[in-house]
């Protein structure tokens, strides 16, 4: 196998995930917007500094009312930091990215205090804890991935049966295998995980990543365009060679 000579280390950089709090606006949004005022008023100031994401799949709103909708949301000290229940390709550029690949988690309400008796106090019931369910190691991606699509699973590998577009990026906590053509970004051993490596039938990748190292497409020889190739990390070093 010919492996790629490397004369200076990659920079380096890493991947950081934080909770994201999820809105849903239902028609008609004026009363939605009314009903999210009386939440708010329970806890002034609860959005504030967080990351929102608005799922807009309840809703069928053109590129202006969502802008609109928006700015009323920033009015209400909501930031929206991207969009999810919409297609990528009706998205303009004014708009916030449209992410996927979220998972639902519980997050607490506030409770306004004011309107509220301290419940009674009893012993907590012994229950046997469900024994926990094991996380899946491969997310399979039976569809190409769009350009402005984000597929993010930090939790083993990613195989994406398709191609993986430009613009679009896919990031894996393991190794990422792509048997289409890969013309985006993919970030393999995104928590750190240096023996993860990059497969793909046929690169002609914006950005190589793999635990905070990187190669961008200047970075990466020009006999190997177009080839299948695997990448993978030693030291302080990112390879890239064909793969036979």
């Amino acid at each position: 196998m010919s492996v790629q000579s490397a004369s200076r280390k990659s920079v380096r950089f890493r991947g950081r995930s934080y909770l994201a709090y999820l809105l849903t606006p239902e028609p008609p949004v004026y009363d939605w917007l009314a009903d999210l005022n009386g939440w708010i008023s329970q806890a002034p100031g609860y959005f504030v500094g967080k990351p929102v994401i608005l799922d807009l799949s309840a809703v069928t709103l053109s590129n202006s009312a969502i802008v609109q909708l928006l700015d009323e949301l920033l009015a209400r000290g909501i930031r929206i930091m991207g969009l999810e229940g919409i297609d990528p390709s009706e998205v303009g550029p004014d708009l916030p990215p449209v992410l996927v690949g979220g998972r639902p988690v519980a997050i607490a309400e506030p409770q306004d205090s004011a309107l509220q008796e301290p419940a009674p106090q009893e012993p907590a019931p012994c229950i046997e804890p469900a024994p926990a369910q094991p996380e899946p190691a491969t997310l399979l991606l039976e569809s190409p991935v769009r350009s402005g699509q984000s597929i993010v699973f930090p939790h083993g590998d990613i195989t994406v049966l398709g191609s993986v577009a430009s613009g679009a990026e896919v990031i894996a906590g393991g190794s990422i295998h792509i048997y289409g053509t890969l013309r985006g970004r993919a970030f393999a051993g995104s928590h750190g995980n240096e023996r993860a490596r990059i497969f793909c039938s046929k690169v002609e990748a914006e950005l190589l990543a793999i635990s905070g190292f990187y190669r961008t497409a200047d970075d990466i020889e020009a006999r190997l365009r177009s080839q299948p190739i695997q990448a993978w990390l030693k030291g302080d070093v990112m390879f890239v060679a064909p793969l036979n």
